[in-house]
């Protein structure tokens, strides 16, 4: 057996009308990582997730599963992976049960084992004692750990979530988490997608980031943050307007060490730099002396979001690798069912083209 849960070599996603989606995109995640995807809207990620789950044919590459080939046997694929896709799919005319059971029946869960399992996922989502409510009566949080729990069933070795959490409120995303961080805990791999980078420094172990199709850097949380280059200055100024000459005495007023980046911010500059603690207050100094006023600033570590920005801002289209010491769609399935193909197993045979039938 593979070491890794997730293959991806050389993925190319082209689209009919000739939008290349996704180029040249390797992904190595290993069994039992919780691994995180990230990028803008229209990035790729969405087109990405869908081709490792077999909804979408690679126009060129490689895509490996849990072992197996995704274009050779999709079906044994789609029989070891849960995907819980941006929007919910549970049918809100049913309770939460009946979506449950209806999802054990898609997956090919024994008829022996669903009732256990039921109960089981309802109190893994902390929905017990609504489980006999419709789910049109449920919050979107609800909503969203039901279907979660849908994605569940079938107990598969890997999971994708493909920007779970997005329209929720805190409180809402912060219990989503603790549910994906148990599922983890307990051995299972999770791939995360995701626009909110706060949510991938808490759960990930490691990230991507996707830019115009392209990963263009890779690597733990703290690494990707370590690549920003030294600390943070953010500076707000009494009179936001003069922004662009502050910009302008921070960049070439050699206040700072070499390599030092300077960027405008809606309330004044931001400086990043190995010295910015250390030649922060000359920098003060000299907005003083411009008759520039500073009414607050704070030198802080980096955050994925600093990350965010700088990768997908300043190097487009190029890999960093971090050492840490929608126009026709090429092979879509009809339906948008990804697992089990029944109790007896998955069968693979003349299934090539990705098609199968069910619920997700």
């Amino acid at each position: 057996m593979t070491d890794y849960a997730i293959e991806a070599r050389d993925v190319a996603v082209t689209y009919a009308d000739g939008t290349e989606a996704v180029r040249g995109v390797d992904l190595l995640v290993e069994r039992g990582e919780f691994f995180g995807f990230l990028g803008p809207n229209g990035a790729g990620k969405t087109t990405m997730i869908k081709t490792l789950v077999t909804l979408l044919r690679p126009t060129a590459g490689t895509v490996r599963i849990n072992g197996f080939d995704a274009l050779e046997t999709p079906r044994s694929v789609r029989a070891t992976v849960g995907y819980m896709a941006q929007e919910t799919s549970i049918d809100p005319e049913l309770t939460a049960r009946e979506n449950l059971r209806y999802a054990c029946a898609a997956y090919g869960v024994p008829r022996s084992e669903r009732a256990d399992r039921i109960d089981e996922l309802l109190d893994l989502v902390d929905l017990t004692d609504v489980g006999g409510k419709e789910a049109d009566d449920f919050s979107g949080g609800m909503k969203k750990r039901l279907d979660a729990a849908t994605a569940l069933v079938h107990r598969p070795p890997l999971v994708f979530l493909d920007e779970p959490t997005t329209g929720l409120d805190p409180a809402a995303r912060n219990r989503l988490w603790e549910y994906f961080r148990r599922i983890n805990d307990e051995g299972t791999t999770v791939f995360l997608t995701t626009q909110y980078l706060e949510e991938a420094d808490q759960l990930c172990d490691r990230l991507a980031v996707i830019q115009n199709g392209t990963v263009v850097a890779d690597g733990t949380p703290g690494a990707l943050k370590r690549r920003v280059g030294g600390e943070i200055l953010d500076v707000q100024l009494a009179d936001p307007g003069k922004r662009e000459r502050a910009v302008e005495i921070a960049r070439h007023g050699d206040l700072f060490a070499v390599g030092a980046t300077v960027e405008p911010t809606d309330e004044g500059v931001a400086v990043t730099a190995r010295d910015a603690r250390t030649s922060g207050t000359d920098l003060l100094v000299a907005l003083r002396d411009d008759g520039i006023g500073v009414v607050g600033f704070d030198v802080r570590a980096p955050t994925l979001d600093d990350v965010f920005l700088a990768v997908t801002g300043d190097r487009e289209g190029e890999r960093t690798e971090v050492d840490d010491s929608d126009g026709g769609v090429p092979g879509p399935a009809e339906s948008q069912t990804v697992g089990g193909g029944g109790s007896n197993g998955p069968d693979d045979q003349g299934d090539s083209d990705g098609r199968d039938g069910g619920r997700r």
